[in-house]
């Protein structure tokens, strides 16, 4: 439940060209007086927990993990301001975007160990794909979804901050108007095309001109912005006038005769077309993410709309480049995004780039399987007795659950859109009309929900305003998600202090074995599916210690507390699915030896498996 709701701020500029779509369709009942007012409601604030904190963080940057509207809440309540804002939200392109996981070596496995290479078609074999999220709408929900957002944002722009907005060809003609109304169209500094030559065009047909660019959408909240002017070198030098002020006036300067003078021009202003290659798979810079944006992009960007010092924010931050290059270009920055295959990305990458940031989860009606697209996909296997299919007819039924007293029609909220996930009257009255049409036959309906505005005033609503005889069922989401996830086994040995010539009175903590459920059931569905499409297929196996199946650890001696923020005094990431690994953000050629070690004794182990998932666990002296 949200605390309460935070004042979206400044309204759309008045007088604007507007799009064709209700905005915050779910207010608009009859008889409701403020239908067209839903966005006066505000931001739902949640409760916010600093999970991590990596130490001495003077600059207050941040991680926070949850969607974009609720952590501009968050930041509104903090009195916390932002000066640019580059978002690249999804594209409305109906694609499913997922990430390689791939099983490291067996540290107990030593005649593995001695191999430096592993065969093509081992690496292939084992690893699979794990959905990150689906970006599947229709034009109205997603307008409506990005409407809100960016009235979220502009709520927590400074006076002089700007907004680049990264979209593509699918829906980014919309969203420019969108843009005009929110920001208003004085505000508008330029679209800039990203131009790149070395991305895969994917499955355009042969009558089609093949697309190379993104649109970069540039606006600024006043016409006091900060805009630094950026150059580029030129391919061949050129002579050029020399320009000096005269009066305020840029003029072109001249000699005691009145000649022009010349001089040589080795660099340009940078125009609107950015021709900067798309990150290559062979690249340093690849983090594994599938939508990751090359630094040169956000370096430009940073540079020539914010100054030394201020922050610099991205609210879809996918793998934390936007952070990394604000950190490195001397600015505070804060990532935000709803999917924790993100959070952990972005934090390894800060990490091994030595900085200083807080991670903040807010606490949200449910807690996410993995991320909003997961968690849906989720919700039809707990739903006992539930069948997925479209359910007469109707999108908003989200299928049926069909048992001996027959068919009952399911809704529940999309967990894409923050502002789906609160039930009130509005979208109550959009239920209660669907069931108009539903067949004589139909007793009940199922209604699951996030959060709830006044459960004693939606019931009353129901009784006064439902024209049928179907009974409504209010269900909480939060009964089916909050033991979904279950924890992952360790054994653990004993910790011992040791001298091995490199650390003085170092403890070593040594994993046995490691079983995952949730990895093994998403390993046993990827060879079910090959069996069935290849006789030959070769299935992922996994060893009895199963410590293949971990992709990072952590040891905590600073806190003893279960509860407690996490404070990571020594950490091991196997980075590459050949088993190379990083000690404390620092990458090696060594190979993971199963075994953690630290300074201090430790108090606590965090484990995190290949799917993303972390659990944490006490550490026993028996």
């Amino acid at each position: 439940m949200a605390v309460k709701y935070i004042s979206y701020g400044p309204q759309p500029i008045d007088g604007q060209a507007m799009l064709n779509f209700q905005r915050c369709y779910r207010l608009r009942y009859t008889g409701d007086k403020d239908a067209e007012q839903y966005i006066q409601r505000g931001m739902p604030l949640f409760e916010a927990e600093t999970i991590e904190s990596t130490g001495d963080n003077q600059d207050g940057n941040l991680i926070i993990h949850g969607e974009c509207v609720a952590a501009c809440a968050f930041l509104k309540s903090r009195n916390i301001k932002v000066d640019l804002v580059y978002i690249d939200p999804p594209f409305a392109s109906g694609a499913d975007y997922a990430k390689k996981v791939y099983l490291r070596r067996n540290p107990k496995v030593v005649e593995e160990m001695e191999q430096k290479e592993r065969n093509l078609q081992d690496t292939l074999r084992m690893q699979f794909d794990e959905v990150m999220y689906g970006d599947i709408w229709n034009k109205n929900q997603y307008l409506n979804w990005m409407y809100e957002n960016l009235m979220a944002i502009k709520s927590v722009m400074s006076e002089t901050a700007s907004i680049y907005l990264h979209l593509d060809w699918h829906i980014g003609h919309y969203v420019k108007v969108l843009m005009d109304e929110v920001f208003g169209e004085a505000n508008f500094r330029n679209e800039i095309i990203w131009h790149y030559t070395n991305k895969m065009s994917g499955n355009q047909e042969s009558h089609d001109f093949v697309c190379e660019h993104d649109t970069i959408f540039f606006y600024s909240k006043s016409k006091e912005n900060v805009f630094n002017v950026i150059k580029e070198e030129r391919e061949t030098p050129v002579m050029q006038s020399k320009r000096v002020k005269v009066d305020g006036k840029n003029m072109r300067a001249r000699d005691e005769e009145g000649n022009i003078i010349y001089e040589l021009s080795s660099d340009k202003k940078v125009k609107d077309v950015w021709t900067i290659p798309y990150i290559a798979s062979t690249d340093k810079q690849r983090r594994d993410y599938a939508t990751q944006k090359p630094e040169a992009l956000l370096e430009r960007i940073i540079q020539a709309s914010s100054d030394e010092g201020m922050v610099v924010a991205d609210f879809f931050g996918g793998s934390g480049v936007t952070a990394a290059v604000a950190a490195t270009n001397k600015r505070k920055f804060i990532h935000c995004d709803i999917g924790i295959n993100s959070i952990e990305t972005t934090r390894d990458y800060l990490i091994e780039k030595g900085l200083k940031f807080d991670i903040i989860k807010l606490k949200g009606g449910i807690a996410l399987f993995r991320n909003p697209q997961q968690t849906m996909d989720k919700l039809k296997e707990l739903i006992p007795n539930f069948n997925a299919d479209e359910c007469f007819g109707s999108k908003l039924w989200r299928g049926c659950i069909r048992d001996t007293k027959g068919e009952m029609p399911v809704y529940y909220p999309d967990l894409k859109d923050s502002g789906d996930q609160l039930l009130d009257k509005a979208q109550m009255s959009l239920i209660l009309d669907e069931m108009t049409d539903l067949p004589i036959t139909i007793k009940k309906v199922i209604v699951y929900y996030v959060d709830i505005d006044d459960k004693v005033a939606i019931e009353q609503f129901i009784n006064e305003q439902n024209r049928t005889d179907i009974e409504v069922e209010l269900r909480t989401m939060s009964d089916l998600l909050d033991d979904v996830v279950a924890d992952d086994n360790v054994t653990v040995l004993p910790p011992v202090q040791q001298n091995d010539g490199l650390f003085e009175k170092q403890w070593k903590l040594e994993i046995a074995s490691f079983h995952s459920d949730r990895v093994m059931q998403a390993i046993t569905a990827f060879n079910a599916k090959g069996l069935q499409n290849n006789k030959n297929f070769r299935e992922i196996v996994v060893s009895d210690e199963g410590l293949e199946t971990i992709e990072w650890l952590s040891v905590d001696c600073t806190h003893a507390g279960h509860d407690d923020e996490w404070h990571s005094d020594s950490e091991v990431k196997i980075y590459d699915d050949k088993g190379h690994v990083a000690y404390n953000g620092k990458r090696t050629k060594d190979f993971w030896n199963g075994c953690i070690y630290s300074h201090k004794k430790p108090l606590r182990l965090k484990i995190r498996n290949i799917c993303g998932d972390e659990n944490v666990y006490m550490i026993s002296n028996k």
